[in-house]
């Protein structure tokens, strides 16, 4: 199988295996884990902030975001298309008391479509507390939001007394793309989450960043969700061997969704975005069903995700060289064009 359902699907390498059985450990809830604290220095580091916080899973570290930053009885505006919206099972209502004010009629939230979702102050209208934003954005493709236009949304939030969590999962991939600092981006929000599982290698692993204020209420608010781990070093090991050997490499993971949607875009009928990063997403022809075409293509070999009604979605990873991400493409292709 070439498996192309998700960056998520990365194997430690014998590196990472090392630095995880040679990681020095403690009791991260009793005493701090020694490995856990140089890993959310980094991290603080990297991102410009004062302070970071571990989490076993970015969704935990989004949802703690938002209880820690927004207020229960009130609204969040996401992107219609949000990985909060969209694969968090409606955690912000159930765990925060929150209900999402969508924003709409683009890929990704930009000035204009977050305006356009504002209303009126009333007292009959729910009042919104936060704005949440997604750089770089799974479900339009991997689309990269550029740090200033992201400051300029964030501004227009903070104008309405909005404080700001932005998703950061894939964030390394935004800085790889543009060559933009990731504090940079960073820099626009109270709170920023990202990932190791994604791009990186590693098996499990977030992080929140933000001020020393934040990331202390964001503690309780973990240990509040069961997110407080022992001897947490053995992961963080896996994120830091991360940062160290696979920040520098996704570029070359860009080059080959690059050159994976030229291939697949050669299927007659078929849509392909041109990827910014390591997602593509792929239109199947009118009248296919893309759950077929996920099911064939696994039976050809190669591994893709659903992603809605029209769409399936591929996405490059360390894990793949060019010649079965090009083997890959060549199948679909193929399979399509005998739809």
């Amino acid at each position: 199988m070439i498996d192309l359902r998700s960056d998520t699907v990365t194997k430690p390498s014998a590196g990472m295996r090392a630095a995880i059985a040679n990681a020095e450990v403690g009791d991260d809830v009793l005493d701090g884990d020694p490995t856990v604290r140089k890993l959310e220095q980094r991290v603080a580091e990297l991102l410009g902030t004062e302070a970071a916080l571990f989490f076993p899973t970015g969704t935990m570290a989004n949802e703690c975001g938002i209880w820690v930053l927004g207020r229960a009885g009130t609204e969040l505006f996401v992107h219609e298309d949000a990985h909060i919206v969209d694969r968090e099972k409606a955690a912000a209502a159930a765990l925060a008391g929150m209900q999402p004010r969508l924003i709409r009629g683009a890929p990704r939230t930009t000035v204009e479509t977050f305006k356009a979702a504002v209303r009126a102050p009333s007292r009959y209208l729910p009042r919104a507390t936060l704005l949440c934003l997604e750089n770089t954005h799974n479900s339009g493709g991997g689309l990269v939001t550029p740090a200033d236009e992201l400051h300029a949304i964030a501004s227009a939030g903070r104008a309405l007394g909005l404080k700001v969590l932005l998703d950061g999962a894939r964030l390394w991939n935004a800085a790889a793309a543009t060559g933009t600092p990731l504090k940079a981006f960073a820099s626009c929000a109270d709170a920023t989450m990202v990932s190791f599982s994604k791009g990186l290698g590693a098996p499990v692993g977030a992080a929140l960043a933000g001020s020393a204020v934040v990331i202390d209420e964001a503690h309780e608010s973990r240990r509040r969700m069961g997110g407080g781990m022992r001897q947490s070093g053995i992961l963080a090991a896996a994120c830091l061997y991360g940062l160290d050997h696979n920040l520098a490499r996704l570029t070359d993971d860009h080059a080959a969704a690059k050159r994976f949607a030229a291939i697949v875009a050669d299927a007659p009928g078929v849509s392909v975005t041109s990827p910014e990063t390591n997602i593509v997403m792929i239109t199947v022809p009118v009248g296919t069903d893309p759950a077929q075409c996920e099911r064939d293509a696994a039976a050809a070999g190669v591994g893709i995700s659903l992603w809605d009604t029209a769409r399936v979605r591929a996405v490059t990873h360390l894990d793949l060289s060019m010649e079965e991400v090009e083997r890959a493409a060549t199948i679909l292709r193929d399979l399509f064009a005998g739809a």
